[in-house]
């Protein structure tokens, strides 16, 4: 289902010209005093308007009827928002692969320890197949590097 875009600035512009069609038919009939009075109202009332720019930056963010947001028409890719959407991109990956170097050698490093511990050490064969074994060396590297 399309939905037609609804601009109500063209129909109050519209409406506008309409009013200002019938007040101009109207303001013949009057005395020139009147008219002079009229006129210097309009043109106060021209200068208390806000400027056109600022009219065009309210327009140009705007909320549809369907309530989505529009940019302005001139806004497109060009070369800095490209590299602004792709910058948060970068950084999270260049951030995940910092934490899973540093992740995997802090493995390989309590790996090659233990392994160094156990080719050094004089133990009985049944001290291998404990289940504690392991965590009795993390102890003991421990210990150790806290006496270095």
């Amino acid at each position: 289902m399309k939905h037609q875009q609804i601009h109500p600035d063209n129909d109050v512009d519209r409406l506008g010209q309409q009013l200002s069609a019938k007040l101009s038919t109207a303001s013949l009939d009057l005395g020139h005093d009147i008219s002079e009075r009229l006129r210097i109202a309009r043109q106060l009332a021209l200068k208390s308007r806000p400027p056109v720019v600022i009219m065009q930056r309210r327009m140009a963010g705007s909320v549809q009827s369907q309530g989505t947001l529009t940019g302005t028409p001139e806004e497109g890719l060009n070369l800095w928002s490209i590299f602004a959407s792709a910058l948060p991109i970068l950084a999270l990956v260049l951030g995940l692969l910092v934490l899973q170097d540093m992740q995997s050698d802090d493995v390989t490093s309590d790996i090659a320890r233990i392994d160094a511990a156990l080719l050094t050490d004089e133990l009985p064969p049944d001290a291998y197949t404990d289940p504690g074994f392991v965590q009795f060396l993390k102890l003991q590297l421990v210990r150790t590097a806290a006496n270095d």
